[in-house]
C-alpha cells in the first residue's frame, strides 16, 4: 500500500471548560456553581470561559462580563490566572507527548494528535483516546473530550458533539455519513455570516452543502472554497504540524478609560514590553521588527513599525523602540483606548548575530 493511501488516525483532545475547571479544581467550593473567568465589568471586560453551570444561563465566552452578570446576577466572577492555566496546560501536553510526539497544540486547552504510526503496529485509536481521558482525569483532575477520526476537521467536530466528558469515534469510511445531518455551522471555516448566507440559500446541513459542485464553492468563497468543498465531503488531508514556528508574538490591552497622558502611556508600554520580553524568552525567540498598535477613541487603528539591525528579546530595546513610535502619534486632543506591542521577523538560529 502506498503511503498516501494509508488510513490516518487523528485525535482532537479538548479540555472541558478549562479555565473554570482549573478554578473549581483549586477551590472545590466552586464545584456546581456558575463560574466565569473574565475581566471586570467596569473595565469593558469579557468572559474568557464559563462553567457548564454558567452556560445554562446563556453565558458564553467572548460575551461582555456586564452582559453575563445580567444573565446571571449570582454568577461567580474570577480574574484570569494565565500562569496557572499555562502550568496545567504544560502538564496536559506532557501526557499527550507520552502517547505521540506528533501533537499540534491549538490553544492551552486543546491539541491535535497524530497516532497513525502507533495504531499501525499496536492497537485501536479508541484505546489511546480512552487512555488520554483516564490519565488527565487521574493525574490532573480535569475532564477531557476526545474526537477520533481520519482527519483534523472531523475529529474537532467529533470532540464537541458529546461534551462534557465526550468520546466520539468516526470510523474510516463513515466521514460523510457522520457529517451529513450536522448543521453547516459545525464545519470548520464557516462563521455566523456564512451560515446566514447558506441558510438563505436553503442549505442547512453539511450534507446539503456537500452536494454542491466545486465550481459553486469557488464562485462564492474564492480560494478557501476548495478547502470548504473538501471538508464538507470529509476529505481533509491537512497534516498535524508538531512544529509550527511563530510568525509574531504580541501583547495588548484595552483600557477602562482612554489614555492621553504621555506618562501613563509610557507606563503601559513598559508593562507590555516586560510581558513581551518574557514570552520571547520562554519561546527562545528573538525578533527584528517591532510593531506598535494603537486604537483611537473613534476605533481607528494605527500600526507603526520599526526594524532593528539585530534581532532581540530585550525588554529595554522593545520599550525604547515602541516609545519612539508612540511619541510620533501622541498629539493634543488624541486619546487611545487600546495599545499593543508586537514583534516579528524571527531569524533562524544560525542567522543570529551577536552584538558587538
Amino acid at each position: 500500500m502506498k503511503v498516501r493511501d494509508k488510513i490516518r488516525h487523528i485525535l482532537h483532545a479538548d479540555l472541558d471548560a478549562f479555565y473554570t475547571s482549573v478554578e473549581q479544581l483549586d477551590n472545590p467550593s466552586l464545584l456546581g456553581q456558575p463560574v466565569i473567568v473574565g475581566g471586570s465589568p467596569q473595565k469593558r471586560g469579557v468572559v474568557a470561559a464559563a462553567s457548564y453551570e454558567a452556560r445554562r444561563f446563556g453565558i458564553h465566552s467572548a460575551m461582555p462580563t456586564k452582559t453575563a452578570l445580567r444573565h446571571c446576577p449570582h454568577v461567580i466572577l474570577i480574574n484570569p490566572r494565565f500562569d496557572r492555566y499555562r502550568s496545567i496546560s504544560n502538564k496536559v501536553m506532557d501526557i499527550f507527548r507520552d502517547v505521540t510526539p506528533l501533537i499540534e497544540p491549538v490553544a492551552l486547552d486543546e491539541a491535535y494528535l497524530d497516532i497513525t504510526h502507533i495504531v499501525e503496529w499496536d492497537g485501536n485509536p479508541a484505546d489511546y483516546a480512552k487512555l488520554l481521558k483516564t490519565r488527565v482525569k487521574q493525574e490532573l483532575g480535569l475532564i477531557l473530550s476526545v474526537g477520533v477520526s481520519t482527519s483534523k476537521s472531523i475529529s474537532k467536530i467529533a470532540s464537541d458533539i458529546d461534551k462534557p466528558d465526550g468520546l466520539v469515534i468516526v470510523e474510516p469510511g463513515q466521514e460523510s455519513k457522520f457529517l451529513a445531518d450536522l448543521h453547516v455551522g459545525k464545519l470548520m471555516g464557516i462563521g455566523p455570516k456564512t451560515v446566514e448566507y447558506l441558510e438563505s440559500s436553503q442549505i442547512f446541513t453539511i450534507g446539503q452543502l456537500s452536494e454542491q459542485p466545486l465550481e459553486w464553492f469557488i464562485e462564492r468563497f474564492g480560494k478557501r472554497g476548495i478547502r470548504l468543498f473538501n471538508n464538507a465531503k470529509g476529505n481533509d488531508s491537512e497534516p498535524v504540524r508538531s512544529e509550527k514556528p511563530s510568525k509574531s508574538v504580541s501583547v495588548e490591552g484595552t483600557f477602562s478609560e482612554d489614555l492621553y497622558d504621555p506618562d501613563e502611556i509610557y507606563l503601559e508600554l513598559s508593562k507590555f514590553a516586560e510581558r513581551l520580553s518574557h514570552r520571547l524568552k520562554i519561546k527562545s525567540l528573538k525578533g527584528k521588527t517591532i510593531t506598535l498598535k494603537l486604537r483611537l477613541n473613534d476605533f481607528t487603528i494605527l500600526n507603526r513599525q520599526s526594524t532593528l539591525n539585530l534581532a532581540t528579546y530585550s525588554e529595554q530595546t522593545i520599550l525604547e523602540t515602541a516609545w519612539k513610535l508612540a511619541l510620533q502619534e501622541i498629539t493634543p486632543g488624541r486619546t487611545f483606548r487600546l495599545i499593543g506591542i508586537g514583534i516579528s521577523q524571527f531569524p533562524l538560529a544560525e542567522q543570529l548575530q551577536l552584538p558587538l
